[in-house]
């Protein structure tokens, strides 16, 4: 190898490294944090006066993060419609269909009445009270 083969491999060598640095860097800031957490949740559950606390609060800490990403989840999908927005894009409401099928597929109805619409007991006609009204979308098999 040349010297400058040697000069550029150096170059990406000690880049590399310094990335590798950064990211070691991050995971162990990212494990501190984590045995932070856990310190506080055993200290809080075993502690002298964990025996004052309700075993509901135990599940604090959990639902805490989970709090948190719902947080940022949404902040998230308000800078995403913000940036749309600057862009000029206008949100779109996603065509939803919901409770009706297509108007292009065929219907069959089908009623079902009662037997008879005297009453039982024999006091005279009963009364419609109400009617259900459903969609089913079923599959034909090949036809010929």
């Amino acid at each position: 190898m040349d010297a400058d083969a040697l000069s550029r491999e150096n170059a990406h060598l000690k880049a590399r490294l310094t990335e590798v640095e950064a990211a070691l860097v991050e995971v162990q800031e990212a494990n501190r944090r984590l045995e932070g957490i856990l310190r506080a949740s055993q200290r809080e559950r075993f502690g002298k006066s964990s025996e004052k606390l309700s075993p509901d609060q135990f599940n604090l800490p959990p639902e805490d993060a989970e709090l948190a990403q719902g947080i940022l989840a949404a902040a998230q999908e308000k800078a995403e419609a913000a940036l749309a927005q600057a862009r000029g894009e206008e949100p779109r409401k996603p065509a939803r269909n919901r409770g009706h099928l297509a108007a292009r597929l065929p219907r069959v109805e089908r009623v079902i009445d009662a037997a008879s619409i005297q009453c039982p007991c024999g006091c005279g006609e009963m009364a419609r009270i109400g009617e259900d009204i459903s969609e089913r979308l079923d599959v034909i098999p090949a036809e010929f």
